[in-house]
């Protein structure tokens, strides 16, 4: 692990531990090589309902990550924000171990901002009323991720690059759900409400930053397609990296 801090803070998300899709080992790369002071792990981690179905999909892998955040702690605060996902934690939150907290929201301050910090399912009308169609969603997003293997396991055998239907058509879904649920009012609300200039979430799996009237809207991504965090510099800027980006700096 590198010794020196190279962010103040570094937001994750998404990472769905469990989901045959996700990039935890990538994920836990970026993390061992990349130190900081504080780690805000941004909800849906640990992916239960995929667990849930299949208890089998635990992995080694998955035990090395959370010995990693354990070995982080030392140096490091970490918050974990609940998820929808990750929602078997309701049964212990708020939690707090040594340097660890679990939390539903979080509001954190740097560099003259005041940043309100949730996973973003809360203004997603369907995952939050409708939880049976939210589950049918997470189903047929797994088949399209399969069908996206098929087809670009066929254009790399006929030279052509990798292009994601899956994320099309996810892209697709959310915006048409963020529009439904009246996301970007909702964000600048939720910011004033608790007297914040500033919103870090994930959750729709599409990482952004840009102001929404007054307020900053900054969203980590994911790790199934995009593999990308929200890293805070020292200095306070903040910015959206890719794991195939940050790769090729090293």
């Amino acid at each position: 692990m590198p010794d020196e801090i190279k962010y103040k803070t570094i937001v994750i998300s998404d990472i769905h531990i469990g989901s045959k899709w996700s990039h935890a080992i990538e994920a836990m790369e970026f993390l061992k090589n990349n130190r900081c002071k504080k780690l805000i792990l941004n909800g849906d981690i640990i992916d239960g309902w995929h667990l849930g179905r299949n208890r089998k999909r635990w992995k080694h892998v998955y035990n090395s990550f959370l010995k990693l955040l354990l070995d982080k702690q030392k140096d490091t605060e970490i918050i974990y924000i609940r998820g929808n996902h990750d929602d078997f934690l309701d049964n212990v939150v708020p939690f707090e171990y040594e340097n660890i907290s679990i939390l539903r929201d979080y509001i954190y301050e740097s560099n003259g901002m005041r940043f309100y910090v949730f996973h973003g399912d809360m203004f997603d009308s369907v995952t939050s009323q409708i939880r049976w169609m939210s589950k049918l969603g997470d189903k047929l997003y797994s088949m399209l991720l399969q069908i996206n293997r098929y087809y670009n396991d066929y254009r790399k055998r006929h030279g052509k690059e990798y292009f994601s239907i899956s994320k099309i058509m996810k892209d697709k879904v959310k915006k048409y759900v963020s529009r439904f649920s009246a996301f970007d009012r909702n964000i600048v609300n939720i910011a004033h409400k608790h007297n914040c200039n500033g919103v870090i979430c994930g959750h729709i799996h599409q990482p952004d930053m840009k102001y929404i009237k007054d307020i900053l809207y900054i969203n980590s991504g994911d790790w199934i397609e995009s593999l990308s965090v929200v890293v805070e510099h020292m200095d306070g800027k903040w910015e959206v990296l890719h794991f195939g980006e940050t790769k090729k700096k090293e």
